[in-house]
């Protein structure tokens, strides 16, 4: 995204944030979005947090061969890395590849068959009306769900290290209460925050300016989930140098 589009992206950011013609109607977009962005992905979460969470906990117990190097620290490694990155980048990039692609094909094919052109001449503000419900979605569920991946993921070490016999389940309890640091929960939910900012509006934006026909809406669609994901990843740099 260059400067000139960057400058588009603010403009319409500053149009998403216009006071609602009727806010019932957008009350009931919300909640859609809602369901859409969080019931909708907790399956998808679910297994991809129990096995990562289980995969990394064998992982860490390979790379402990020494005796002199207590058991209960994996629970406290897979814990800590469940915490501040696996689970708010992991959700985050598995989001922008499924909600990501919906949103920039669905309001790319409202461009391309006029149906924002409509809207406007009907004297609706588009940008609010399409994005901003998937915005609050995005900022509300998405931490929701990191939550709910870090739980899992947790869990997921656990049956992975005690069914392997890399750890018995005291040590692996120990580890994952000792030493905790209730704010690594802090930084990981301001990430989940920004990710779910960026997962909504980046392709949005790719979807409100795309033009052609269906070539082009699938093209868009493809770069709001490359842009998405390298936006991920560089914010997740820039929040864990902040407030780590």
């Amino acid at each position: 995204m260059n400067f000139t589009n960057f400058g588009k992206y603010l403009l319409l950011l500053k149009a998403v944030f216009r006071k609602p013609e009727k806010f019932k109607i957008y009350l009931k977009a919300i909640f859609q979005q809602m369901d859409f962005v969080g019931v909708g992905s907790l399956g998808l979460i679910a297994i991809i947090s129990t096995f990562i969470g289980a995969v990394m906990t064998l992982q860490i117990a390979f790379q402990l061969v020494s005796d002199f190097i207590p058991k209960t620290i994996i629970g406290s490694v897979t814990r800590d890395s469940s915490i501040l990155e696996l689970s708010p980048t992991i959700t985050a990039i598995v989001l922008a590849g499924k909600i990501g692609s919906a949103i920039s094909s669905e309001i790319g094919t409202m461009r391309v068959s006029e149906q924002i052109d409509a809207l406007e001449i009907m004297g609706i503000n588009s940008p609010g009306y399409l994005i901003l419900p998937k915005l609050i979605a995005g900022i509300t569920m998405v931490p929701v769900l990191v939550i709910f991946a870090m739980v899992l993921s947790i869990t997921g070490g656990y049956l992975g290290g005690t069914l392997s016999g890399a750890v018995t389940p005291a040590e692996y309890i120990q580890g994952i209460t000792t030493d905790f640091n209730p704010y690594t929960i802090v930084v990981a939910l301001v990430k989940a925050f920004v990710f779910g900012f960026i997962i909504t509006t980046v392709p949005a934006y790719e979807g409100f300016y795309v033009k052609g026909g269906a070539l082009e809406v699938a093209q868009a669609s493809t770069r709001a989930v490359v842009v998405s994901c390298i936006s991920i990843l560089a914010c997740d740099y820039i929040v864990t140098q902040l407030l780590l």
